[in-house]
């Protein structure tokens, strides 16, 4: 009996599948060799921390990319065909193996496909991204292991071949790398060359060359990924920057208009556009005297996405926009039209954002020196025709010197933890699933930060009917300060008898009878001082109104029919003059000369008025008390000097006519109320007044603190007001908290009271909890070197600068105030060895200290007066004529003007009998003043 011959094995690997898998080799072969370098660059970065995906990375990238759409189709016709003819093979290890690789191959390509965030595929989480790339990265290694165990079946592996394809792969992977880490484009370093262009703005460009107006005005290029973030920059007042607010383009129009008569150029007014017009500014159109402000696409653009995005360094803390801007390095086709290649452009940028990111965000994006380049500014002698130097605004040291960054040692209040910079509180993160989301803690979900950048210039939503940016700015600005009426002063004078603190309805007064209602404001949400900015045009007002029943018996800081608001209204602001006293009134930076009064509150501190009411002796009935703190962005004033520069016919914006009412929209930042009965018998101060607790938006504020934010008030008045501050720390005193006795040192350190001062400063030691250990040692420093212990002083004053508390993010050694006095304690000490001792060697040790701590506080403030001046003085004592030359020169730069207060301030008295009155050390704000 003869048996059948054994079936024949059907072939798994036919002819043209044999073709198919060579192409798959050969398509993974250069994918792999491609990965590799792609893989290299990404690990290269990771060690040095430099960037290196250049335009030939992005092509390499490109090709990645063709490639792995490539291969796609020859591994799935591949692989299920290779699967169906090898499903029935008795080696089930082998068919096993392969449908393992042929899984992993699919994850090889699916990841890649979710890796190019294209349509439906666009991954915004990072943690779910993360996860695909390093499926994506590791997959293929997996893919190679399996394949060598799916080919020991089959016949036999020729390792040579292999051998010399992965060494021709890793030699070309080497080469490139090499290539890729010797690349000279690679350096950012700003060259100083072309600053000529742009003075007497700091401001300067890498090449020194203009910047092409097509670059820095690429917003679109933005919105394709970035639409939220564009939508809320589009309503900010950066994008509003430029010719295109009102507001700014009348005021450095006549900046424009000065500079052309008086040197025949508009180049003074670059100190402007630095900051506000980067598009004309960079492109070389902003110098044209005859540019067109509202025709031109450029006087429209603002601060655009490249305007700050593109900025490569810092280069100073001096403001002034002191940065080095550069065009920034672009994918391939960033601006092509042609809509095929665009999208190869918006693929790149999705699948590898890393140069993309390195590109458009700095770590100095995250800081507040960056702000301060716009945010800190001085006057130069080329735009006032006046000084070389003269300080404008400045919110940088306004911030850098308060408690809220952790950086002031000598401030009245500090918060848990310190404010790092400026994009807490006008970048908020807001909620995102677009691209460049990061997940947030406080929202517990994905975010970006607010472009919008909420602050205060309501004026601007409100002419482009921006609802929801005014409510942004009204949100920023409720409850940032604080209004409390918080007592009673007999007789209607700061030295009558306080009765305090008030409750909101129990205490009474006598018909017929003056009082003094004691007024505080406090800031509580703020890291600078208020109002900042442009504080010539920023209207911030308390509103203060006493009403018996319908009738109003005593009023301030009310409006009339064109709601102009009341001069004689205390107003928290700056009263700047030019040299003929006029008010700065205009925004009008060229004739900025001097100050009649300085209203601004400084972070965590409080402002103390004093309003006059005459209690009429006709009627018993209750008096009901009011006061408001009110903010509207730009005066009446001001406003009809916008509304005379509109162009009706060309401007976009309906801003209303000269003589119109003031239209803008005021916002309510705090306000506090009560009821006096009114008798003939006066209720004293009630015992429980003292133990109940003022409502802060349900929060209790306690009474000590009050008190506290009142004397601190007083205390900022100056001396005029001491007694009464010193008042109200003892008070605190008696609540057992240290800010009693360690405010009431201060007092007494103003008053030359070193004894009493020492005095208090060991009872705030005692208490509980103890005073801030870095506050305390320097107002003890202060102490002891007035008293002549400069040893101990300089050891106190030392331990502040040195006080770091990581967990609350303080560091009180860029406090360069406190450097200051460390400085001359130890220049005291030096003159001291000389003078007295005559130890010429123990003379230079403390006078090279001494210059080492000045030289210090010039790395924070390099424009400081104090340290020029002692610097020159060490010099002198040195015989170094050439430093003290320069110091002195500085000094006399940087210094004020003795002479601009009596050139001015007289004629500005007689101008402005209202502003001369908030000028007095004493204001009292009469609720029942008529027109005289």
């Amino acid at each position: 009996m003869s048996t059948a011959p054994a079936k024949k094995a059907k072939r798994v690997i036919t002819p043209r599948l044999r073709v198919l898998l060579y192409v798959v080799l050969t398509l993974f072969g250069a994918l792999a060799a491609n990965g590799l370098y792609l893989t290299g660059v990404t690990w290269l970065q990771y060690l040095t921390g430099n960037v290196y995906e250049s335009h030939f990375y992005q092509l390499m990238f490109l090709g990645h990319l063709g490639l792995g759409l490539l291969i796609i189709v020859p591994v799935v016709v591949f692989g299920f065909a290779h699967m169906l003819r090898s499903k029935d093979r008795r080696n089930r290890r082998a068919v096993n193996i392969g449908y393992a690789l042929f899984a992993i191959s699919l994850i090889v390509l699916v990841s890649g496909i979710l890796l190019t965030r294209v349509g439906s595929f666009n991954i915004v989480n990072p943690s779910i991204r993360r996860v695909v790339y390093w499926a994506h990265f590791l997959a293929p290694l997996a893919a190679v292991w399996l394949y060598w165990l799916h080919r020991l079946v089959g016949p036999k592996i020729k390792w040579h071949v292999g051998r010399k394809v992965s060494l021709a792969i890793g030699c070309f992977v080497a080469v490139m790398l090499a290539f890729q880490a010797s690349d000279p484009t690679i350096s950012r370093e700003a060259p100083a060359s072309g600053k000529q262009y742009f003075e007497p703005s700091l401001a300067k460009t890498a090449t020194g060359k203009f910047i092409s107006e097509k670059v820095l005005m690429n917003d679109q290029y933005c919105l394709d990924c970035h639409n939220d973030i564009h939508d809320d920059w589009l309503h900010s007042a950066h994008k509003l920057s430029s010719f295109n607010n009102p507001a700014y383009r009348a005021s450095v129009r006549e900046t424009r208009k000065v500079a052309l008569e008086r040197s025949d150029s508009v180049q003074a007014s670059r100190w402007c556009a630095g900051c506000h017009d980067p598009v004309p500014f960079f492109s070389g159109k902003f110098d044209d005297p005859n540019y067109d402000d509202i025709g031109d696409a450029t006087a429209h653009a603002g601060i655009t996405c490249t305007a700050c995005h593109a900025i490569q360094s810092i280069d100073s803390h001096i403001g002034n926009s002191d940065y080095t801007i550069d065009e920034p390095r672009h994918y391939p086709f960033t601006y092509s039209e042609n809509r095929v290649l665009k999208s190869l452009n918006s693929l790149m940028v999705k699948a590898k954002p890393a140069f993309h990111k390195s590109e458009m965000l700095k770590p100095f994006h995250k800081t507040a020196e960056f702000c301060a380049t716009c945010h800190k500014v001085s006057l130069p002698g080329e735009l006032t025709g006046y000084k070389e130097w003269l300080r404008g605004q400045n919110h940088y040291d306004s911030y850098l010197l308060s408690g809220v960054s952790g950086h002031g040692a000598r401030s009245f209040y500090y918060p848990p933890k310190a404010e790092t910079n400026c994009n807490e509180c006008h970048m908020p993160p807001v909620a995102s699933d677009e691209f460049g989301a990061r997940y947030n803690e406080k929202l517990n979900q994905l975010a970006v930060h607010d472009h919008q950048f909420p602050s205060a210039n309501s004026a601007l939503s409100y002419w482009t009917g921006d609802a929801d940016g005014i409510e942004a700015h009204r949100k920023l600005l409720q409850r940032s300060l604080r209004v409390d009426l918080l007592g009673l002063r007999r007789g209607g004078s700061i030295d009558g008898e306080l009765i305090a603190p008030l409750p909101t309805n129990g205490a009474s007064v006598v018909k017929g009878e003056s009082y003094l209602i004691e007024t505080v404001l406090r800031t509580l949400t703020l890291g600078h001082h208020f109002t900042q900015g442009t504080t010539d045009s920023n209207q911030i007002w308390v509103e203060f109104t006493a009403k018996q029943g319908d009738r109003i018996i005593g009023k301030s800081g009310h409006r009339d029919d064109r709601q102009r608001v009341d001069p004689w209204s205390h107003f928290v602001n700056n009263f700047i003059v030019d040299r003929e006293g006029n008010r700065i009134n205009r925004r009008n930076a060229q004739d900025i000369f001097t100050a009649l009064y300085n209203h601004q509150m400084p972070p965590g501190a409080g402002q103390t008025m004093h309003y006059l009411l005459n209690v009429p002796d006709d009627s018993d009935e209750p008096i009901e008390i009011t006061a408001r703190l009110l903010y509207r962005k730009f005066d009446t004033e001001y406003l009809d000097y916008i509304r005379a520069d509109r162009d009706p016919d060309r401007d976009p914006l309906d801003l209303g006519a000269v003589g119109d009412p003031n239209d803008l929209p005021i916002i309510e930042i705090d306000s506090d109320s009560l009821t006096l009965t009114v008798g003939n018998v006066e209720q004293s101060s009630d015992p429980s007044w003292m133990a109940a607790e003022m409502s802060d938006d349900g929060q209790p504020i306690p009474t000590w603190q009050r008190f506290n934010d009142y004397g601190i008030g007083l205390l900022l008045r100056g001396r005029n007001e001491s007694k009464q501050a010193a008042e109200a720390f003892s008070i605190v005193s008696k609540f057992g908290r240290y800010d009693g006795p360690l405010n009431l040192a201060r007092v007494q350190v103003s008053e030359g009271d070193l004894a009493g001062a020492t005095e208090s400063l060991q009872t705030a030691l005692t208490m509980e909890p103890a005073p801030p250990s870095w506050t305390h040692a320097w107002l003890s420093g202060v102490v002891n070197r007035q008293q002549g212990n400069l040893e101990i002083a300089a050891e106190q004053l030392r331990g502040t600068l040195n006080t770091k508390i990581p967990e609350r993010g303080f560091d009180f050694s860029l406090d360069y105030v406190v450097r200051n006095e460390l400085a001359l304690t130890l220049l005291d000490i030096a003159q001291r060895e000389l003078d007295i001792r005559g130890n010429e060697e123990s003379f230079n040790k403390f006078l090279d200290e001494s210059r080492q701590e000045f030289l210090r506080v010039l790395e924070s403030d390099s424009e400081n007066a104090t340290a020029h001046a002692n610097l020159a003085k060490i010099a002198a004592l040195a015989g170094d004529a050439d430093a003290e030359s320069h110091h002195r020169r500085l000094h006399d730069r940087y210094k004020l003007d003795d002479n601009a207060a009596e050139v001015a301030l007289p004629a500005a008295r007689r101008k402005y009998p209202a502003a001369s009155h908030a000028a007095e050390n004493l204001v009292i704000y009469d609720l029942h003043r008529t027109e005289k």
